[in-house]
């Protein structure tokens, strides 16, 4: 009788929740419903166009000849935008936490894109552009958005073209 039944995964509770939920989903499926995650005209970084478009700057979007294909192009500012969302990025605020399920997988994923953000603001940098960075958390109430675009927008204006 014994090895007719198969070892169960014990899964350890995450020290955020109180129960781990197994996957609902078969693989195939999980992966189709990832592939439906957007990379571009994400809400964070449709309010970021608005707000920069009503101060007046005028930009180009993805520019697939720039490494990393910046969310926000300014080429009269010799600058670039990248709207992160927190998740996707590993940001240190609540949004950035690693799930409890699966977490090994999910450093990786989160060390490797780490790495590439780096990597690709290094290859802007070295190219001549200025690169800035938006969190989605900084877009979270009005007054924190309104300073973020603010921000970014008094250091384009205040470096030399």
């Amino acid at each position: 009788m014994r090895g007719r039944h198969k070892r169960r995964r014990i899964l350890q509770p995450s020290r955020y929740r109180s129960k781990v939920v197994a996957d609902t989903l078969t693989e195939e499926a999980r992966s189709e419903r990832m592939s439906l995650i957007k990379g571009s005209g994400t809400k964070p970084e449709m309010t970021v166009r608005r707000g920069l478009h009503a101060l007046g700057f005028r930009f180009r979007l993805h520019d697939r000849g720039l490494p990393g294909r910046p969310d926000i192009v300014l080429p009269k500012y010799n600058a670039v935008i990248f709207v992160h969302g927190c998740f996707w990025h590993s940001h240190h605020c609540q949004k950035g936490r690693i799930p409890g399920t699966n977490a090994a997988f999910w450093q990786e994923k989160f060390q490797n894109n780490r790495k590439r953000d780096a990597r690709v603001t290094r290859a802007l940098r070295k190219d001549g552009w200025r690169v800035f960075k938006i969190w989605e958390c900084e877009l979270r109430t009005p007054a924190l958005r309104d300073r973020s675009i603010a921000r970014v927008a008094r250091l384009l204006r205040a470096t030399p073209r």
